[in-house]
């Protein structure tokens, strides 16, 4: 099916050509023509296909075909999205398909000035576009409104799930006008029963769109799998990356430490490379994903903080460093290749402490990832280790160590005030003079600090012996 095909206001069909669409993808084929009449949509497709398109393109339809004079504290379009790097990306995606419509496109997140983003949200905004917290945020101090919002699209609907966010998207959705008085339409690479149950529960009859649900991972892309010790992981990535150098690669890693470790190697073995991990400010992480994009360096490194939402055209590996523990995930990192028709190859390292994961990914992609043989010359032995980072004073670790420390020098002085065993509390006597000893009286706290008691009328008596006090 082609655009033109379609109800789609000439200025919009300029746009889909400046961003060079020619034909509908097969979910902008099956929901575009619901949605452009009005009608509530609720589409599982698989990622990389032109989820974002076909709502980006739907919502400008109906926003021209029913124009505003002038714009109110309400945004006339409301699109929710998980993280931030997929906010950036519908921004992006958004300004080049609205082409000469004259919409003021709005994006807000965390790590971008604060007040910049609340001054340009508060002069008025055609189509606002930003995750759960920086909206809930903007909303509570009365930057905008959502009483008169008509179009309301969630992107990553299970992907809200996953990152906790149901509760902020049901504040939103309580604040906005009534599911009859607007256009809602929730787009996910899963639509799971929980997901069903919100799109009931705000939205008005959606229509269900489901596009090719047993084969979730894309068909272009090529899987792989090696089998290989985690002491080998390295040489045999940086054997691919030097058999095949024109390639652009994009590395998953299941931790942070795990990444910073792969890009000083890969640095001290002469590949130029880049990570981005949930601490990086946002600033730096849109200049290295721009970067990226720009063919400055081949090779990019990330945690599952970029698995989802990123449009990078041209990636032609996608490696998984480590499995991923949530079979999810796994199907949002190979997503990143294969994208919009274009082929990609996807690789798997399966090392011992990874290979669990395994079982569940194949039974939620109801496939067999195939295994490929290894041999000696796939491995680089000879590589530079790269030079360790020191630990930056003051970090978490550093402060748990030094509790740690502390605590253990804590149990040495008790344990030799004790002498030099540590015994288990006694159960209480009514013994006056063990009564005495176990609290410490002042004479026996003075004498610990070395102080002489003072004898005579006006000091203390001395503790009488239990034969005494008998």
């Amino acid at each position: 099916m082609k655009f033109e095909e379609l109800e789609i206001p000439g200025e919009v069909l300029a746009g889909i050509r400046t961003a060079g669409f020619t034909e509908c993808s097969p979910v902008q084929a099956m929901t575009l023509p619901e949605a452009l009449r009005g009608k509530d949509i609720a589409a599982q497709a698989q990622t990389g296909t032109g989820k974002t398109a076909a709502f980006l393109i739907a919502i400008f339809s109906r926003m021209l075909a029913t124009p505003h004079t002038s714009r109110g504290p309400s945004p006339r379009a409301l699109i929710i999205a998980p993280t931030r790097e997929l906010v950036a990306q519908i921004d992006a995606e958004a300004r080049i398909l609205s082409g000469s419509t004259g919409f003021h496109i709005v994006p807000v997140f965390g790590g971008i000035d604060y007040i910049k983003q609340r001054n340009e949200l508060a002069r008025g905004v055609d189509v606002l576009v930003g995750t759960p917290g920086r909206l809930i945020d903007y909303l509570k101090q009365k930057v905008y409104s959502l009483r008169k919002t008509e179009f309301l699209v969630i992107d990553e609907a299970d992907r809200m799930f996953d990152m906790g966010f149901v509760a902020d998207l049901r504040f939103l959705m309580r604040r906005m006008s009534p599911y009859t008085e607007r256009q809602s339409m929730l787009f996910s690479a899963t639509l799971s029963h929980r997901v069903m149950e919100l799109s009931h529960e705000f939205m008005n009859m959606p229509e269900k769109f489901v596009v090719t649900p047993e084969q979730m991972t894309v068909e272009l892309t090529e899987q792989q799998i090696y089998h290989v010790g985690k002491s080998e992981k390295f040489g045999l990535i940086l054997g691919m990356i030097r058999r095949e150098p024109e390639g652009r690669y994009l590395v998953f890693c299941n931790m942070k430490v795990t990444a910073e470790r792969l890009k000083r190697m890969l640095e001290a073995n002469g590949v130029a490379n880049a990570a981005i991990t949930g601490d990086l400010p946002q600033p730096q992480r849109l200049k290295v994903l721009a970067n990226f994009k720009d063919g400055k360096f081949p090779v990019l490194i990330a945690t599952d903080v970029a698995s989802r939402g990123l449009h990078i055209e041209g990636v032609t590996h996608v490696i998984n460093y480590d499995l991923p523990q949530d079979p999810e995930d796994y199907v949002h990192r190979i997503g990143r290749t294969g994208r919009a028709g274009a082929g990609g190859l996807a690789i798997s390292l399966a090392s011992e402490d990874c290979v669990l994961a395994l079982p569940d990914i194949e039974n939620y992609i109801k496939q067999k990832i195939p295994v490929m043989p290894l041999t000696d010359e796939m491995f680089v032995t000879d590589y530079k280790r790269g030079a360790s980072v020191p630990r930056k004073p003051g970090t978490s670790s550093d402060k748990r160590q030094l509790d740690q420390r502390r605590n253990r020098q804590h149990d040495r002085r008790n344990d030799q005030r004790s002498g030099g065993t540590k015994v288990s509390a006694a159960p209480k006597t009514a013994n006056p003079s063990d009564t005495a000893d176990q609290s410490g009286n002042p004479l026996k706290n003075r004498r610990r600090r070395g102080k002489k008691p003072t004898s005579g009328p006006t000091g203390p008596s001395e503790p009488k012996s239990p034969a005494s006090q008998e």
